[in-house]
């Protein structure tokens, strides 16, 4: 999924906020099952009002998604969505020397590495 600016800027804009960047955070750990609104309220102390304010938001950003599953709505982070962030950002960094992006691409290597059955990511 490629990002222009407006598209970005949304984004950027969604994660300026300390209870959204913490729900996102919180998501991406969960990995693609997601969790229900409840217990991501839960997670960030936000009333279920504020917290379904701030998936919303998440939600139009592109950076989390939702699923009905009998009577809860399950959130789950869009790693599409979040992977296009991470590439409009890194999209013009090497400027035709690729060494100068290889600090970020190693980071990311190590904290999709999976390093136990318990936690999902090495980081």
């Amino acid at each position: 999924m490629k990002l222009e600016e407006p598209q970005a800027l949304n984004a950027f804009g969604a994660l300026s906020q300390e209870t959204r960047l913490r729900m996102v955070r919180i998501l991406v750990q969960a990995g693609p099952e997601g969790m229900p609104a409840g217990a991501i309220g839960e997670a960030v102390d936000a009333s279920s009002s504020s917290a379904s304010f701030h998936l919303a938001h998440l939600e139009r950003a592109g950076l989390i998604q939702s699923r009905r599953e009998s009577r809860s709505i399950i959130y789950s982070a869009n790693f599409e969505g979040l992977s296009g962030l991470v590439e409009f950002l890194m999209r013009d960094c090497c400027s035709g020397h690729p060494e100068v992006c290889m600090p970020a691409a190693v980071v990311a290597a190590e904290c999709c590495t999976p390093a136990t059955k318990e936690s999902a990511c090495a980081c």
